[in-house]
């Protein structure tokens, strides 16, 4: 992590839901593991990317965050203060500062409300009243995300997938948050807006100092919006590092994986050496009972007795990023990819 102060720290987090089965009563039979021991960090104004393939755990993560879902076990910590069970009056103060941007544009917004409504809803829960009044700001918000201020009486099914996300975008800032979680906020748009629209988070970002967790699973999105990248397997991140770095020298097999899936158009950021295409064995495990040891090692081309286990630590295994960590027993020594980045 960068040396600025930390805003967000998550500690073990995990998230277990309860399968329940029998009849005629129904019991808890087993779990879905969905976050199991999960540590991340993010520090004021950064930009921390969130990767892994679907079904990771990576939008419960976000909602974990945010505390839209109650935590099993772990700490967050939201500037120096534990919001992990924290009541709804607990949390009022802090609520305001962390807020979401989810992955389908018309779904999170409500079709029987007017933009104007949406926008400048957040600020009426809150109890804001900002100088000029509270429909003066939210037009003011929809001219910063390139809408029309004159659409503010109009309805979500006027406007395109794009113009529907940048509404809801203007709503997680009417309350001028300092951390966004971005929940695959592009994922659902056409290819065509799809820059469009992270390049106005990244303007925002960079301009109004909000910290940010952006989820998605498009490697080259992530390299272009994120400052820091972790990378997230069945559950638990398995590598996290400064953008350069880990795309430079990605040291776990399954980020190199991951690396070496991208498209050759978008990937003249990866070295040859971790662009050899790497196709992994076998499918994901099933979160309600993930492999012992290595959760990766099922499909993982160095898995030892050892990876079976012993549950490999996330530390610094060495290289130039200080914040760079891995949690594998037998990491990519990266000497050729290193060679390659520095070519």
């Amino acid at each position: 992590m960068s040396g600025k102060d930390p805003l967000l720290d998550v500690t073990g987090l995990t998230k277990h839901f309860p399968v329940r089965g029998g009849f005629p009563v129904r019991r808890t039979v087993g779990a879905v593991r969905a976050v199991d021991g999960l540590d991340l960090t993010v520090a004021e104004g950064e930009s921390l990317g969130l990767v892994g393939e679907s079904g990771c755990g990576k939008s419960t993560t976000g909602r974990l965050i945010t505390r839209l879902l109650e935590p099993t076990g772990g700490r967050i910590t939201y500037a120096g203060q534990d919001i992990t069970h924290a009541s709804r009056r607990e949390l009022a103060p802090v609520r305001s500062e962390i807020q979401m941007v989810f992955q389908d544009p018309y779904a999170s917004l409500n079709p029987r409300h007017t933009v104007g409504k949406i926008v400048s809803g957040p600020m009426e829960i809150n109890g804001i009243d900002p100088k000029g009044g509270r429909e003066r700001r939210a037009r003011e918000l929809l001219e910063l995300v390139g809408l029309n201020p004159e659409h503010y009486n109009r309805f979500p099914h006027e406007f395109s997938g794009g113009q529907r996300q940048r509404i809801g975008v203007a709503r997680a800032l009417a309350v001028s948050p300092r951390l966004i979680v971005a929940d695959e906020p592009v994922s659902a748009l056409d290819v065509s807006i799809q820059a469009q629209v992270v390049n106005l988070l990244q303007t925002l970002q960079r301009d109004l100092g909000i910290a940010f967790v952006f989820i998605a699973h498009d490697l080259a999105i992530v390299r272009h919006f994120s400052q820091r990248v972790a990378v997230m397997y069945l559950g638990r991140i398995v590598e996290t590092a400064d953008r350069d770095d880990l795309y430079g020298n990605p040291r776990h097999p399954y980020t190199r994986a991951l690396l070496s899936a991208v498209p050759e158009a978008t990937a003249s950021h990866v070295p040859a050496a971790a662009r050899e295409r790497i196709r992994l064995t076998g499918d994901v495990p099933s979160p309600l009972d993930p492999p012992s040891g290595c959760r990766f090692r099922t499909r993982c081309w160095k898995a030892t007795e050892l990876c079976a286990v012993e549950v490999p630590a996330l530390v610094r295994v060495g290289g130039n990023g200080v914040g760079h960590l891995t949690a594998c027993h037998y990491p990519e020594v990266g000497r050729a990819m290193a060679a390659g980045a520095a070519a």
